[in-house]
């Protein structure tokens, strides 16, 4: 796992990077979880440095649509921030999760270390049997994680009456907090 060194009398902390559809979605959902410290959207696994969200949404960098998470994994294990990932977003459906489309929507894991690698290709394999269909999830390693523009930070959070937010996000929302309501931290509303 990516370790973060932590502060004298921090917890120990490790990061994880995840696309699955639109990164406001994931950030809402994945902040809510205990033991998470801080959830970042970005973008990752373009051609290009410094991406900006015109250029993402082109869908001509190469880059997904990404958040990143830090954890404390003594609070919540890497498996169950994996079974999260692979319930809250169609992992069978190729760069597209409803009607966003295209390659920066794509479901991707992009790992850190051979034992991130390693525990993705077995969550992946384990989530197969929830789907029909095959998850089409890569895996591939983080080379660089670009964070998005301010704006996009905490954008559920500061934008809950926006139609997006109510149509799209909230659904994802409740599913969490429906389906994981043993995984909240204690300010996330229960169901």
């Amino acid at each position: 796992m990516s370790l973060i060194e932590p502060s004298a009398g921090a917890p120990r902390s490790e990061r994880v990077t995840f696309g699955g559809g639109c990164f406001w979605c994931l950030e809402a959902v994945f902040e809510d979880l205990r033991g998470v410290s801080k959830v970042t959207s970005g973008y990752s696994g373009g051609k290009n440095a410094n991406p900006t969200y015109e250029q993402v949404c082109s869908g001509t960098s190469g880059h997904a649509e990404v958040v990143q998470i830090e954890f404390d994994p003594s609070q919540i294990a890497y498996k169950d921030l994996m079974k999260v990932f692979f319930t809250l977003h169609d992992p069978t459906t190729l760069n597209r999760q409803g009607n966003d489309v295209g390659t920066q929507y794509r479901s991707v894991i992009f790992y850190e270390s051979p034992q991130q690698k390693q525990s993705s290709e077995e969550a992946r394999k384990e989530a197969q049997s929830q789907y029909s269909s095959p998850i089409v999830t890569e895996i591939s390693p983080l080379t660089k994680f670009y964070p998005a523009e301010d704006y996009h930070q905490g954008y559920y959070k500061l934008n809950p009456k926006k139609p997006y937010c109510g149509y799209v996000i909230a659904p994802k929302v409740q599913k969490l907090r429906k389906t994981f309501g043993h995984l909240l931290n204690s300010t996330a509303k229960k169901p």
